[in-house]
């Protein structure tokens, strides 16, 4: 069993960076795959970013590719969300999940989600 706590989001700027924090408890993270999704008011939940357990490898939706980056301390037990060049469009309440697969599988585990409010 692994419980997801995520700290950080809030109201930043057109513009602006936030780091979003996901950090478990309970078994080590780093058997995990962690993805992250956002979902924005009346809308669908959307993948964002994933890094995978065996190799650390990440993945982007096209949306935040080259402005978002996705990274884990494994010693932490934590995976961040670095969001950089932000704009209102990534408005959203932010979820980080995990599952024990690398690339096919439902996230088991979720947080309990964070909002990032970007403004123009």
């Amino acid at each position: 069993q692994v419980q997801l706590v995520q700290s950080g989001g809030g109201l930043v700027q057109a513009g602006g960076s936030l780091r979003l924090s996901c950090a478990a408890s309970g078994r080590s993270f780093s058997s995990y795959t962690v993805g992250w999704f956002r979902q924005a008011p009346g809308k669908e939940r959307n993948f964002v970013a994933l890094i995978r357990r065996s190799d650390g490898s990440t993945y982007y939706s096209d949306s935040v590719k080259g402005r978002f980056t996705i990274s884990r301390d494994n010693a932490k037990n934590t995976v961040y969300l670095q969001m950089n060049s932000l704009n209102p469009e990534d408005t959203a309440v932010y979820y980080c999940a995990a599952r024990s697969t690398d690339y096919v599988g439902e996230y088991n585990y979720w947080g309990q989600g964070t909002q990032v409010t970007v403004s123009s």
